[in-house]
């Protein structure tokens, strides 16, 4: 039997976990939240609220689960979602070298749209 093909991973992952992001592609496109779960190795994310998926859970009281039908979130694919602004328009996502008066240089993660400092890198 042959084996499964392995999606090949984007070459940079710019999101971090708890970035605000918005979907720009697939049937939650416009819906916008922040990012749970990064999956650097299958180029995934996991954004709260976005595609919500039905699981089908038996029950099993060693482990205190009820059973029935839970909502959870699936993955994206990183390309699928942009980083978000504090004015809520998507960005791409740029960096900065900044020296700070120690002399220390930081890099810091921008928005291409407007140059606003999205976090420390």
């Amino acid at each position: 039997m042959p084996k499964k093909k392995q999606a090949t991973p984007p070459n940079k992952i710019r999101l971090k976990k708890g970035d605000m992001v918005k979907v720009i592609a697939g049937n939650d496109k416009g819906k916008s939240g922040r990012i749970v779960e990064v999956d650097r190795d299958r180029g995934r994310v996991v954004v709260e609220g976005v595609k919500l998926v039905k699981r089908h859970l038996k029950p099993n009281p060693a482990r205190q689960i009820k059973g029935g039908i839970a909502q959870k979130e699936a993955s994206i694919h990183v390309s699928n979602v942009m980083a978000v602004t504090s004015n809520g328009k998507p960005t791409r996502i740029g960096y900065r070298m900044e020296k700070t008066a120690a002399g220390v240089v930081t890099k810091t993660r921008v928005a291409r749209k407007n140059k606003e400092i999205l976090g420390k890198s």
